[in-house]
């Protein structure tokens, strides 16, 4: 059964994480109504997300009434014991009416890591639509701050990275391709 939630508002939009620098998974969290939905994500989704959101407000004209800030997540936040899916397309956008950043995140399918020289299809022959589950929300200014600030704590705190190639370092060495 594939997953299909839309919330209107949120309570809450987070990202978590479980393990340790090297070998942990990433979470996407959001709780709305008593319902807490999770899908499982790549540090690299989490930081091009916080990106995205904080370069939207950093372009939004300020709003007419302040909005109320939105509580930190801290490092108490419940880590979720299952998810709904692995985060495939991500959707991002701003909602001027109501004055909310819209977040969509999509199921990752097999077809989405398959390569597109796929001989099977013919031109012009139309694909099945796909039946991807995806999570549908809003969120404050004041909750995006919030997941933005977390999320770069949450980034920050693995791994070091290479000077001389920007991959991550382990602990018990690093074997850099740029210094053979």
């Amino acid at each position: 059964m594939t997953a299909f939630y839309e919330f209107d508002e949120v309570e809450e939009f987070t990202a978590d994480v479980v393990g340790e620098p090297g070998s942990r998974v990433f979470f996407l969290t959001a709780r709305a109504g008593g319902r807490r939905v999770s899908v499982r994500c790549e540090k690299q989704q989490v930081k091009a997300i916080a990106t995205y959101l904080r370069h939207v407000l950093s372009d939004l004209p300020p709003p007419e009434v302040p909005p109320p800030p939105a509580a930190p997540a801290g490092d108490d936040v419940a880590v979720p014991d299952d998810h709904e899916f692995v985060l495939g397309p991500v959707g991002l956008g701003y909602d001027r009416g109501n004055d909310r950043l819209l977040v969509q995140l999509e199921e990752m399918l097999d077809s989405d890591l398959a390569s597109d020289d796929d001989d099977d299809e013919l031109p012009g022959i139309a694909r099945e639509p796909l039946d991807r589950g995806h999570i549908r929300f809003y969120v404050t200014r004041g909750q995006a701050d919030a997941f933005c600030a977390r999320a770069d704590r949450l980034v920050a705190a693995g791994r070091p990275t290479c000077m001389w190639c920007g991959h991550p370092m382990d602990p018990d060495g690093h074997t850099c391709p740029r210094m053979n």
